[in-house]
């Protein structure tokens, strides 16, 4: 089985090339001038195509990252500028040709029935010949040897011609742009089988080994196809999450009239109209209606959710029972369903140390082994001066030495995992964090949103202002920090907000703006006052410095906080809390949860400090955290981890993403990359075995080109089927007592 899963190559149309305006229409702004466009590029095959393509992109001076993803055949390339750079024609350049990538779940898949008819082929020229063989062996005359000879060679011809040119047609490319893949070898092996044989045919030799050239062909494609089926079945939670998405809705225009449009088509502030048993198509706000809401994607809960009107939907989430108009707010590309999708693809691409590794000696492939298979061909000829003898131990030597498993051993084992862990409701973002995950051997908490619910409710306010409370509502309205949305939540007046000017919001210490003259601040005391103690503790509303009104909140620990945190211990892992929030709430969130490490009243740069403390005595940090505040320490830490209803630059800086309510998902997701690093240490073993032992059994002529095939072949099914072995097992669990919900002294 080969790591180099077949392409375009074998007559898979590709299309007119796309132009720079078709590309950059097809982009994403990323912000900050940034653009993402995702090409397909089928003839993506293994370690060697996926350095090409990366390289061919990353000279290009206007592109900031490229990055491919073997199983999906789909590079993501980061640009910037007004002028997509000549990423098709730098694709070209390198052999590869590229179309705009299309994640269609049900299109017709034609790859897969390539390989099968191919297959189809091979096996019956394979057991047909294999038949004729039976009769040379068992001592045919002379005249039916040859006989039979000529007829298995008709027979193999259109097998090599038509079965074979998955192999050829993809070492052709490559030679030709002057690099070389895992297909060459093969093809060098079966083209001199093939050739052997016929020129023992032609001079009327006892022996020719068509069989051997057309069974080679056939136990290639069966464990090709094996491997494409088998990353196929760890990709379907991907292709699942993309059947979810509804392939366009019923729009209402101003005028009244209705259109049905393509998801695709759907743009911020388009009113939609949903009835009971339709898919949300986008992110957006419920104008009109009440009804229950399947948000099982979203949230891991099973039990519906009621909205009404001013609720959230989600892109992906079913309506259930009554008719609902909603707004729009994000296009279908920027929706929560499609960066899910785009976060399960993420997986597999992770450059961590494992896979960087198996990358470095495929790459040593290609030269090593036709070095090997030369001065295997030359030791045989002076030891024994058969030329005959010699080719066919050089080619059982091309054809077992080829790294397949090796090249497997590292990305099978990450898909597997990723889909191990949505079904847990976490989202992978780099394959690479799964690595870094095992490492771990800290965990660093936030407090309010992570390890509580994330949901506080203003408990008291302290002022004798009686506009006090509005004011802060009208501050707060522009933040989505938790206590903000409380604050917000307790009243608001439309007409104060109006007047508020110089609006803005300064991460891990409050909302300022200007009101009457007066200037506002709203958050951490010891900012907000002229003469606060810089670690003072609490929430108040300052104007002009001086103290307005102090407010005090209460909140609850996310459910199974305390066993996720007892799992946590259990599986040797220290832990500590570093918030924001006041010593009170912090020292009673720890108490009730057993950490006996915390500090509080951090600011983001008190946080990135305690974490570069942390890495400097040789700790792996897990740093699970939410706020918007979070954002630089979840991006410092070696590892991070961030609930879904962080603020969106939290999650963009987490390597994991969870979303259920429950905090076992941080255990769970330990569990998982422990278990997975074991399986890729042990895939590299087999894998390297697997060389050791075969390698010098072929050099000394042991060896058949035919064993060689089915060798190579099985050693790729084990690496496989030891990585599939993580998805079989049942799903770690935290297994504990209800957590009670303890109430959040003042903050």
């Amino acid at each position: 089985m080969s790591c180099c899963a077949p392409g375009a190559e074998g007559g898979l149309e590709i299309g007119r090339p796309p132009s720079r305006e078709e590309i950059y229409l097809a982009s994403r702004d990323l912000g900050g001038g940034l653009r993402q466009t995702d090409l397909s590029v089928p003839q993506v095959h293994c370690a060697a195509c996926i350095r090409s393509v990366e390289g061919a992109l990353s000279q290009l001076p206007s592109v900031e990252h490229a990055r491919v993803n073997l199983s999906t055949k789909r590079v993501a390339v980061k640009w910037r500028g007004e002028i997509p750079p000549p990423v098709v024609e730098a694709l070209a350049g390198a052999g590869y040709a590229a179309h705009i990538f299309e994640a269609e779940a049900d299109k017709p898949d034609p790859e897969l029935s390539k390989l099968l008819r191919a297959l189809a082929v091979a096996g019956f020229a394979a057991m047909n010949i294999m038949l004729l063989s039976v009769s040379v062996w068992s001592g045919a005359e002379a005249e039916t040897r040859q006989a039979f000879h000529w007829i298995s060679a008709a027979l193999a011809l259109p097998c090599l011609l038509y079965s074979g040119r998955i192999f050829f047609r993809s070492a052709w490319r490559a030679l030709r742009h002057g690099r070389s893949n895992m297909d060459v070898p093969i093809s060098i092996g079966i083209a001199l089988a093939f050739g052997l044989s016929l020129y023992d045919t032609i001079h009327e030799g006892e022996h020719a080994y068509f069989d051997a050239a057309t069974s080679l062909i056939f136990f290639l494609l069966i464990g090709r196809a094996l491997d494409y089926v088998m990353r196929e079945k760890a990709r379907t939670a991907v292709r699942g999450l993309m059947r979810l998405a509804p392939r366009g809705a019923v729009v209402l225009r101003p005028d009244g009239s209705r259109d049905f449009l393509p998801v695709g088509e759907i743009e911020p502030r388009m009113r939609i109209a949903l009835a009971a048993g339709d898919r949300v198509p986008v992110d957006g706000i419920v104008e009109e209606g009440s009804s229950d809401i399947d948000c099982a994607i979203a949230t891991g809960e099973s039990v519906a959710q009621p909205v009404r009107r001013g609720s959230k939907v989600t892109a992906g989430t079913l309506n259930l029972t009554g008719p609902l108009v909603i707004a729009a707010t994000a296009s279908a590309d920027a929706s929560f369903l499609a960066e899910m999708v785009r976060l399960m693809e993420a997986a597999e691409g992770g450059r961590a140390r494992y896979r960087r590794l198996a990358d470095r000696a495929a790459q040593l492939y290609s030269p090593i082994v036709h070095a090997t298979a030369f001065l295997t061909f030359l030791g045989w000829m002076t030891a024994t001066g058969d030329w005959h003898r010699a080719i066919t131990v050089a080619i059982a030597v091309l054809i077992i030495t080829c790294p397949c498993a090796l090249g497997l051993a590292v990305p099978i084992v990450q898909v597997v995992a990723a889909r191990r862990l949505f079904e847990n409701g976490i989202m992978v973002k780099d394959g690479s964090g799964i690595e870094r995950l095992a490492q771990a051997d800290t965990v660093v908490f936030d407090k309010t949103g992570t390890l509580t619910a994330g949901r506080p409710r203003l408990a008291g306010v302290e002022s004798a202002d009686k506009d006090a409370l509005a004011i802060a509502a009208a501050l707060a309205a522009r933040s989505s920090h938790p206590l903000s949305r409380a604050l917000a939540a307790a009243g608001g007046d439309v007409e104060l907000a109006a007047r508020l000017s110089g609006l803005s919001e300064h991460a891990g210490l409050g909302m300022e703006a200007r009101l009457d003259g007066a200037a506002y601040r709203l958050g951490r005391a010891g900012w907000a006052l002229e003469d606060g103690d810089a670690q003072a503790a609490g929430t108040v509303l300052s104007r002009n410095g001086w103290l307005v009104a102090r407010f005090t909140f209460e909140d609850t620990p996310r459910r199974d906080a305390k066993a996720a945190v007892r799992a946590l211990r259990e599986a040797g892992l220290k832990m500590l809390i570093l918030s924001g929030d006041g010593i009170a709430a912090v020292s009673q969130t720890a108490r009730q949860l057993g950490i006996d490490d915390f500090a509080a009243n951090l600011l983001p740069s008190d946080k990135l400090s305690r974490l570069a403390a942390l890495a400097a005595r040789g700790n792996k940090t897990l740093m699970v955290g939410d706020g918007l505040n979070d954002a630089p320490a979840l991006a410092a830490a070696h590892v991070s981890m961030a609930p879904a209803t962080a603020a969106d630059i939290g999650r963009n800086a987490a390597d994991f993403v969870f979303l259920r309510e429950s905090l076992d998902a941080v255990p769970t997701a330990l569990a998982v990359a422990r278990e997975a690093g074991q399986l890729v240490r042990q895939n590299f073993i087999l894998a390297i075995a697997y060389n050791a032992v075969a390698l010098p059994i072929a050099i000394g002529g042991h060896v058949t080109p035919l064993i060689a095939a089915l060798a190579m072949s099985l050693s790729s099914i084990v690496v496989v089927a030891n990585a599939l072995r993580l998805k079989a097992g049942r799903p770690p669990k935290v297994t504990a007592a209800a957590t009670p919900s303890y109430p959040v002294p003042a903050e």
